[in-house]
């Protein structure tokens, strides 16, 4: 893969919380334009290795370059600048509860530029726009559905046109068609705005729907397990753990797929 094609490099990441590893030695690529997405069970590290992206938290070891730039040695101005490349949605949406939509949307317009307030005005709107709240400039976060908050937090994550938008469990806590609709959204920015998108989830539907590469962390390990298309990973994977969290088998199950396999070999050969 050509350098000037990846918008995230990532090498030899451990991420710990005090003498607790919870990922030791990762390596991984994001393509520019891509959706990629990060899965696994609970506890993993996905949340974590997340929060370590985007600059939140300090890596033990390992280095994370943004278009180049590695956001774990960058200090000041250089800093900023890397983390000005991109927004983020929290797992939650994050909204500010007291403002508006369009108030929410325009605060990072506010903190970080110098347009007038019509501009900043005019920016908002079009970002709640892009994501079908137009209509709803003037709502308070409450009076709205989780899908269309999940919306709201997106936008205002588009507020500084960053090329690289990170999402924290988007379809965590929607009906299955709020969350085919947001796939639908992810999908469509992405293929018109060109922004390469990050995405922390464990819903399967929603993986198959909008990644076009993943990566499988795994606690037991701490590392990468699996890595590349969804779809691929589940249909060919000869990883125990892969397959199981691909066809949603609990343990068991697994165990007793694997005996049966067995069993019709041993038929076979006799």
């Amino acid at each position: 893969m050509n350098n000037t094609d990846i918008a995230i490099r990532v090498r030899n990441l451990t991420c710990a919380y005090g003498d607790y590893k919870v990922v030791d030695d990762i390596s991984f690529d994001v393509r520019k334009g891509e959706i990629f997405v990060i899965l696994g069970g609970s506890g993993c590290g996905k949340s974590t290795v997340l929060k370590h992206l985007i600059g939140l938290y300090a890596p033990v070891a390992g280095s994370i370059e943004v278009q180049g730039d590695d956001i774990v040695t960058a200090q000041g101005r250089v800093r900023d600048a890397i983390l000005r490349r991109f927004g983020v949605m929290y797992q939650m949406g994050a909204l500010f509860g007291s403002m508006s939509l369009l108030s929410n949307v325009m605060l990072p317009l506010e903190e970080f530029t110098d347009l007038p307030s019509d501009a900043r005005e005019l920016v908002a709107r079009s970002k709640l726009a892009m994501v079908g709240l137009q209509d709803f400039a003037c709502n308070m976060p409450a009076t709205l559905s989780g899908g269309m908050q999940k919306r709201a937090a997106i936008a205002r994550a588009m507020a500084l046109d960053p090329d690289i938008l990170f999402l924290d469990e988007p379809s965590a806590g929607l009906d299955p068609i709020t969350s085919a609709e947001l796939d639908a959204l992810i999908r469509t920015l992405s293929r018109n705005l060109g922004i390469t998108f990050v995405i922390v989830s464990h819903e399967l539907a929603s993986i198959y729907s909008v990644a076009d590469s993943v990566i499988m962390l795994d606690k037991k390990v701490r590392r990468i397990v699996a890595q590349g298309d969804p779809r691929v990973l589940r249909d060919t994977s000869d990883n125990e753990l892969v397959r199981r969290f691909f066809h949603r088998q609990a343990e068991t199950d697994a165990a007793r797929e694997t005996a049966g396999r067995a069993e019709t070999f041993a038929s076979k050969e006799t």
